[in-house]
């Protein structure tokens, strides 16, 4: 049995199958208390999405929290950045626990973990829960705390997020259509569109347990794009199912990901004056085209490795005041300590309602260049591919026919045994050529 537990972004696995089990929900939630008590703090906030096992690891997380004598404050469907707001913003909490697999399938669950300050948990205190769930030691006080419902969570959060709008800019009706995934955002999203400024059409907020991102949601937009051009809306909002991120679709159909999204907004922050150190955040796998359109403006573009978590760590090293991934996850360090969908779509609601422009023509002014990313298997081995001359050869043959208009990116897998290549470029059939041949040559260096 492996003795890492956590990911990228915390546990997760197939539900009631190791490590998604009870018995390592009931040891994550004592382990959390212990670092809520040890902070001086006395309660900890559990939320969840839609997923039918979600009750199951809530029940299991709030014995172990009241077995370490701190209460469990439940906030019920909610989503992901609303717990990491209220870890941060309810005066004896000292963390903040979210049940959720994000964008898998219903029959995945995962365990989100934040501290008292709404950040992500470090490495130091992920390695030290660890320790614990695979040690023997159990608590030997008396005293047991209590579970309580979090009232009104809902609603309280979508009054923070309207903290940092202006609404004043939104001076006609927005016409909306909002796809809930059928998770975390289907209550929120009510509470946050359901006012004067706004005319929502919502889609997929019937969930059964099983329907979370079932052909809907941030990964599945065809029938939320269809929609916006049957009712003539201004936009489309595709959340994913705990509503940390957000897939949008202009007024046409097409869908906008997150790096025309980052642009959109690092353009008009810039106009405004509201660009910390005039720095952008990104990772690498953002398209070449967010680069180009930040030099065209003159902005900085600070690049990091995969996960928002390194995007949040590069902001708070540069001042940085937005930051994101192509995935969605958009994060306003001005307003929030983590990837916020919700608080990303009102944002661009109101640079689009400000500007008084078509959605479609402020997303354009980023030119998206293609991408081809291909997968080849490898053992476990794992060597240093710009070590091996056939392969090494042949990256620099394509980067020098791409002529600083493209690029390669090969990196592996952290989860499983792939290397995976990646080529951008102008002209489609080129990269797709270019990067059918790099996978050969890693076939040829590298056993499976």
């Amino acid at each position: 049995m492996s003795k890492k537990l956590f990911g990228t972004d915390g546990i997760r696995g197939m539900a009631n199958r190791y490590p998604m089990t009870c018995e390592v929900a009931l040891k994550t939630g004592r382990a959390v208390a212990r670092l809520v008590r040890e902070q001086g703090f006395h309660s900890a906030v559990i939320g969840k999405d839609t997923r039918k096992s979600g009750d199951m690891l809530e029940a299991a997380l709030a014995a172990g929290i009241t077995s370490e004598g701190i209460d469990a404050l439940s906030a019920g469907v909610i989503p992901t950045p609303a717990v990491a707001y209220f870890a941060r913003h309810i005066e004896n909490a000292g963390a903040g626990i979210m049940i959720s697999a994000s964008h898998n399938p219903y029959y995945d669950n995962g365990i989100k973990i934040f501290d008292g300050n709404g950040e992500k948990l470090s490495g130091k205190d992920q390695k030290n829960i660890e320790t614990y769930i695979h040690s023997d030691e159990v608590f030997k006080g008396s005293d047991t705390g209590r579970v309580y419902q979090l009232d009104s969570a809902v609603d309280r959060y979508a009054g923070f997020l309207f903290e940092h709008i202006d609404t004043d800019r939104i001076r006609k009706p927005f016409k909306l259509v909002v796809d809930c995934a059928n998770g975390a955002a289907c209550r929120t999203a009510r509470s946050v569109f359901n006012r004067p400024f706004f005319e929502p059409t919502y889609l997929f907020v019937t969930p059964d347990g099983m329907n979370i991102n079932d052909n809907c949601g941030s990964q599945h937009t065809r029938t939320l794009a269809a929609k916006v051009v049957e009712t003539g809306a201004d936009m489309g909002l595709a959340f994913d199912g705990d509503a940390d991120r957000l897939i949008a679709v202009d007024e046409k159909g097409n869908e906008i990901t997150g790096d025309r999204i980052l642009a959109v907004c690092a353009g008009y922050m810039k106009e405004k004056g509201l660009l910390n150190n005039n720095v952008v955040v990104s990772t690498v796998m953002s398209n070449i085209g967010l680069s180009k359109f930040l030099k065209a403006n003159r902005i900085e573009h600070e690049i990091t490795s995969v996960g928002d978590i390194r995007v949040k760590h590069r902001m708070m090293e540069t001042g940085a005041s937005i930051g994101g991934e192509d995935s969605g996850h958009m994060i306003f360090s001005g307003c929030h300590t983590t990837g916020d969908g919700l608080l990303t779509a009102l944002k661009l609601i109101e640079i689009v309602a400000d500007k008084e422009a078509a959605f479609s023509e402020l997303a354009d002014q980023m030119k998206v260049y293609p991408q081809i990313l291909m997968n080849v298997e490898v053992d476990s081995s794992r060597p240093d591919f710009m070590k091996i001359d056939a392969i090494a050869d042949e990256i620099r043959r394509v980067e020098k026919n791409l002529d600083g208009n493209g690029r390669v990116l090969i990196r592996y897998s952290g989860t499983q045994p792939l290397l995976r290549v990646m080529v951008e470029g102008p002209e489609h059939e080129k990269i797709k050529l270019y990067c059918e041949r790099l996978c050969e040559k890693i076939r040829e260096s590298i056993p499976a």
